[in-house]
């Protein structure tokens, strides 16, 4: 297997623009770019920029309907005429001219870093454009039109991999990955985020575990309103590392939505960048770890678009091309004027860091029945872990 990492990126998927007013403003996706390039990871030796063409019907097909996709196509071509059926032309996910060839396009990218990873060609793949995770199999969701997460999942199975893991440290429950693949043993899926009582799309109970044919395949950590960096990554260290020693991945998939930060407007978690560059930095080490350091990291949510997104995502890029951008990094003064020229925002972030240090007592210390954030991690491990031969 070659080393380094795929960068997935084609300008064209800031095309995926649902108007003015609309939370995801692709502008999150340029300016994440613009801050890869401006701080030089695009030139790195372990890192190389591609884009691939936009998924095909038959790579579609792998998780949706032929008749949602055509549904998309037809009213991507006349926005118009859109009813609200599929989920098309909805509040969250109002329909655009170029829907389906943007959607697609992102999907194919993900597709795509999936295909490289497991051919060997680099040992990982990002598309930050991508982690459209409430897509189903005949709706869209929750901002989402085709489910590039579980589209390269589901290539990587058809590509002969036996066990992919897919771990979502989004803010909202990753319910269309899951959904596609409940009752399938060959994919474990782990979602930590907001509690389901407090936040779209109201799905995620740890009691949530998978089909009759692939119990504990599902795994849901339903966190409380207001956990912040320690609890967060207390979570994250207490359930995923376990369950992927258990499992043994041939692959693993994970989505890094941003939207878990304190400024984020759509969410009630209180987690730092650092946090979520030090969950990045988890994971890229679990990869390799258990999945033979196959990675694909994708994007996902994320609404704090010029002062959170860009950097969380660059230093995921960074730490995927063996080049971690160091958190007291200045963020240069070009991005910083071209976010003011881009939004129109005097202020923007001077440094890669929030200025926090995070640290997690691991679960192996101790258990407080008392604190909810434990209660959520135990509620989930007497969930599932029995399943997988572990204790809870």
């Amino acid at each position: 297997m070659s080393g380094g990492a795929r960068l997935m990126w084609d300008e064209a998927v800031t095309g995926y623009d649902f108007g003015p007013g609309h939370p995801m403003d692709p502008v999150r996706l340029a300016l994440t770019m613009r801050l890869v390039e401006a701080l030089g990871l695009d030139k790195q030796d372990g890192l190389k920029v591609a884009a691939a063409k936009p998924a095909g019907d038959s790579t579609l097909r792998l998780v949706h309907r032929q008749d949602y996709i055509e549904a998309v196509r037809r009213i991507s071509g006349d926005p118009g005429s859109a009813t609200g059926e599929y989920g098309l032309g909805t509040p969250d996910d109002p329909a655009f001219a170029g829907m389906h060839e943007a959607s697609a396009l992102i999907a194919g990218q993900s597709v795509a870093a999936a295909d490289a990873v497991w051919r060997g060609e680099v040992k990982h793949g990002v598309n930050f454009a991508g982690g459209l995770h409430h897509a189903m199999h005949a709706s869209a969701s929750g901002f989402c039109i085709y489910n590039d997460a579980a589209l390269a999942v589901a290539r990587l199975l058809e590509q002969g991999a036996e066990r992919v893991a897919y771990v979502d440290v989004d803010v909202h429950h990753g319910d269309g990955v899951q959904d596609a693949f409940w009752n399938d043993p060959r994919v474990l899926t782990i979602s930590l985020h907001e509690h389901p009582r407090m936040l779209f799309p109201g799905t995620g109970w740890p009691e949530d575990s998978g089909g009759p044919d692939a119990e504990g395949g599902a795994v849901n950590v339903a966190l409380p309103a207001g956990t912040g960096d320690e609890g967060w990554l207390r979570a994250l260290h207490a359930v995923v590392p376990e369950l992927l020693a258990e499992f043994q991945p041939q692959a693993l998939v994970t989505q890094h939505g941003a939207d878990t930060h304190f400024e984020d407007p759509l969410a009630h978690l209180a987690v730092s960048v650092d946090a979520q560059r030090a969950a990045a930095e988890a994971l890229h080490g679990w990869a390799h770890e258990y999945a033979d350091g196959r990675w694909v990291a994708l994007g996902g949510g994320g609404y704090a678009v010029f002062d959170v997104v860009p950097r969380t995502w660059t230093h995921l890029v960074g730490i995927a091309a063996g080049a971690p951008v160091k958190p007291e990094s200045e963020v240069p003064d070009s991005w910083r004027e071209l976010v003011y020229a881009r939004t129109g925002s005097p202020v923007a972030p001077q440094r890669m860091t929030d200025g926090r240090e995070p640290v997690c007592r691991m679960w192996s210390e101790g258990y407080d029945p008392a604190d909810a954030l434990d209660r959520a991690v135990h509620n989930t491990r007497k969930a599932v872990f029995p399943a997988h031969g572990l204790l809870p």
